[in-house]
This record gives structure tokens, C-alpha cells and sequence, in this order.
């Protein structure tokens, strides 16, 4: 039987899980999502979730992985062998996370034609007008984006073949505090700009009125989408934890950093968006072009164009590196494939997913079904339906099916960590996590509001 890989240190696992929860969701999708639902209200709300909600999902994640050491497919298998309906869980997060690759690989092939649009200093010669004509006739060029988006596969591609501690752990050790250090240096240079105190007080003074159900399950959502719950990854991740690792400090910190991240990126955005007069609540815009045209105003906005570009980038890469990994995980396992060949063979299938998904955003596409082109409706698909229930069912497995202590042994690491936390952890596991997922699942409906 093939030797399966581990983390090799508590920085490595920090690092690589830390590395897929900082990603497209805390820097192109959290700052208009928060724009869009009253800033500092939202923010408030988004905290409390990922402490209630997220780290209890992940850590029941990391539990069923470690445990069993196996791809997400053959985890459950392996605690429950006798319910072999329990694998179709697992099926769902490694179909979610293909699915995810494929429209997430296109934005972060904008990523890679924006840093090398910020390199050229291309920017500063367009107005808005033009950076938005230059944008629509890139997405209808149809050759550019699915170039920069197998690009972009292929580095994954490469990165996941070279295994846990080689490939991810190594890649991630490496880039995720150079991020970190990125986004602290924009976020202190947005300290001078004129829309600093709007921003802050955007950020940071919350007007509860905004406050709603709609706020409530957008926060669920989207800590949802940025800290990889429901998709398989941290089933994945969880595989590669040590036995003395303790699952409190992993989850912990990466919370943290995530709800960190996230307010970064808010303060390193919005003093920008607010002295240049620019919309907050102006959409996924935000970032692809009201940014541009700002970098083009600043001063230095060359140099902090490259950086935010590059973060883009960074945290893309470090995000569907995991994703990835989902699936290779279980192409190399399930069909006793080397880690290089499962890593080939993903390749090739999410380049063909991405490049339909790129390819039906041109104006006129016959790639729709349903009325939406292959791009929002894998957005759609994976966010509305695929996520929740996939997390729904991994907390209904262990919180009601998995041995209790078999459960209590891998969340408190045979009891030497959180054993205090460990009853709030399952009450919540077992009934507040469920209750609303199924409400973000109606509000998603639209059943709901």
C-alpha cells in the first residue's frame, strides 16, 4: 500500500491551510459583498459566523479526514463501511471543487492579464470609458482568457504533482505570509490617502439597521466560499494532519487570519475607492475596473498596481492549489494512479471546464444552459445548492453518525487539546450549524427572506 504524505510542521499546516481559505473570496469577493451589505455591519456579522459557524463545520472536516486518513470519497467510507450511501458526500465535494475550478481558474487568469497590464503601465493611458471597452473586448477575444486561464491550470498542475510537503506545503510556506506582508503594506499605504477616515468608519462603525436576515445569509455565504467549507478541501487537508496536531489551533488560526485578511483587504481597498469617489456597493466591478482607474489616479499607483495585481494572483493560486488537490487526491487513490498522472489528468479536465467556462462569456456564446452561460451557472451551482448541502451533511454525519467518542478523540487530539471546548463544539455541530445551513439554503431559494 502506497505511503500516504503528512505536513511536515505546524507551520507547513497553518501555511497550506491558511493559503486556501486566503483567496479570491477575501480580496476580489469580500470587498464588494461588504460594500454591497452595509460595510461595517456585515463585517460584525461575518465574524461571528466564522466563529459559530465555520470553525465548528471545519473542524468536523479535519475530523472525518484524519481519522481516515483517505481522499474525500473513501473517508466516509472507511468510518461507516457498512453505509455505503455516505460516499455520495464525499462524490459532491469532489465534484463541487471541479466544478469551482472551472470559473475560478477564468478570474484568476484576469488576474494574470491585469498584473501584466499593470507591468506595461497600461492603466495610466485609459480613462474609464476605455479600461471598460479594453475589459469587455478581452472577455470577447475568447483566446486571450482561455490562455491566461490554462496557464494558470498548468501552474497548479505542477505545484499539486510535486506532492504534500514538496509541492503544497513548500509553495504555501512560501507565498501565503509574502501575501500577508503584501496586503500589509497596501493597507499602510492607504493610510494617506484623503477617504481614510470615510473608510474606516465604513469599515469599522456598523449601522445595526443594515442588519437583516439577507445580511445574515450573505455573511454565511460568503464565509462559506473564502474558508473552503462544504467542497471537500478541508476533508482533504485533514488527511494530511499529524496525529499530535491540534485541530483547535489549526482552525483557530486560520480563522483568524481569514476574518484578518478580510478586514486588510477593506482597508487596503476603500480609502483608495473613497478619496477617488468611487461606488463601494459597485459589485465584482470593484476590483477589474474601478481599481485600475484608481491606480491610474495615485501616486505610486504603478508599483501598488503590480502588488495588488500579483496578491490577486497569489491568492487565487494558493486557493485552487487545494481545490485541485481534492481531486487529485481522489483520481490518484481510487484508481491507484503515481500523484504525477492524477495530476496530468485533472489538468487536462479542469483546462477543458475553464476554457468552455472563459469561452461562453463572449458576447453571443451558444454555451448556455437554462439561460446562463457555463460560468455563472457553475458560480450558481456550487454557491446555491452544492456547498450548503455538502455541509449540511458533513455536520448531520458528525454530529449524528460518526462514534461520538471516535469524534471526541480526533477534535481533541486523544484529549490533549480543547477538551473544555469540545461539548460547545458538538452542541454546535449537532444543531446550530445544521439550522442554518438549511435557512441559507431557503434564503438561496429565494424560499426564505
Amino acid at each position: 500500500m502506497r505511503k500516504r504524505g503528512t505536513f511536515a510542521s505546524g507551520f507547513g499546516t497553518v501555511a497550506a491551510v491558511g493559503g486556501s481559505v486566503i483567496g479570491l473570496g477575501n480580496i476580489w469577493r469580500f470587498p464588494y459583498i461588504a460594500g454591497e451589505n452595509g460595510g461595517a455591519a456585515f463585517i460584525l456579522v461575518y465574524v461571528l459566523v466564522s466563529l459559530l459557524l465555520s470553525i465548528p463545520l471545519m473542524l468536523s472536516e479535519f475530523s472525518i479526514g484524519r481519522h481516515s486518513r483517505s481522499n474525500t470519497m473513501r473517508a466516509f467510507h472507511k468510518i461507516v463501511p457498512n453505509q455505503p450511501g455516505w460516499q455520495g458526500v464525499g462524490l459532491l465535494g469532489i465534484a463541487t471543487a471541479l466544478l469551482i475550478l472551472g470559473f475560478y481558474s477564468v478570474i484568476a487568469g484576469w488576474a494574470l492579464e491585469f498584473l501584466q497590464e499593470a507591468v506595461s503601465g497600461s492603466f495610466h493611458a485609459q480613462n474609464p470609458t476605455e479600461l471598460k471597452e479594453n475589459f469587455t473586448s478581452f472577455i470577447n477575444s475568447g483566446w486571450r482568457p482561455v490562455a491566461w486561464t490554462l496557464l494558470f491550470v498548468a501552474m497548479n498542475g505542477v505545484i499539486v504533482s510535486r506532492g504534500i510537503q514538496k509541492g503544497i506545503e513548500k509553495f504555501n510556506k512560501l507565498v501565503t505570509p509574502l501575501m500577508f506582508l503584501i496586503l500589509v503594506g497596501m493597507a499602510i499605504n492607504s493610510f494617506s490617502l484623503e477617504g481614510l477616515r470615510e473608510a474606516v468608519s465604513f469599515v469599522f462603525k456598523p449601522d445595526f439597521s443594515k442588519i437583516s436576515a439577507s445580511v445574515f445569509m450573505q455573511a454565511v455565504g460568503q464565509s462559506f466560499f473564502s474558508m473552503s467549507l462544504g467542497m471537500g478541501i478541508m476533508i482533504t487537508y485533514g488527511s494530511y494532519l499529524r496525529p499530535g496536531d491540534s485541530m483547535f489551533r489549526v482552525a483557530g488560526t486560520v480563522a483568524i487570519s481569514d476574518v484578518c485578511i478580510a478586514i486588510l483587504s477593506g482597508l487596503a481597498i476603500f480609502p483608495a475607492v473613497f478619496t477617488f469617489g468611487i461606488n463601494p456597493t459597485s459589485g465584482p466591478e470593484l476590483v477589474f475596473l474601478a481599481l485600475p482607474n484608481i491606480f491610474a489616479q495615485m501616486t505610486g499607483g504603478y508599483v501598488i498596481g503590480i502588488l495588488f495585481f500579483f496578491l490577486l494572483f497569489a491568492a487565487a493560486i494558493t486557493s485552487s492549489v487545494s481545490l485541485m488537490e481534492v481531486v487529485v487526491a481522489y483520481v490518484s487513490e481510487e484508481f491507484r494512479l503515481s500523484r504525477r498522472l492524477a495530476s496530468l489528468l485533472t489538468v487536462v479536465a479542469v483546462g477543458i471546464l475553464s476554457s468552455l467556462c472563459a469561452l461562453s462569456q463572449m458576447q453571443g456564446s451558444s454555451l448556455l444552459v437554462a439561460g446562463k452561460n457555463l460560468f455563472d451557472l457553475f458560480d450558481s451551482l456550487t454557491s446555491t445548492y452544492m456547498m450548503p448541502i455538502g455541509g449540511f451533511l458533513i455536520v448531520i454525519f458528525a454530529g449524528w453518525v460518526m462514534n461520538k467518542e471516535l469524534f471526541r478523540n480526533e477534535i481533541t487530539s486523544e484529549g490533549r487539546f480543547g477538551t473544555r471546548l469540545y461539548p460547545v463544539v458538538r452542541a454546535l455541530v449537532r444543531f446550530f450549524v445544521p439550522a442554518v445551513i438549511v435557512l441559507l439554503f431557503l434564503t438561496q431559494l429565494g424560499v426564505w427572506k
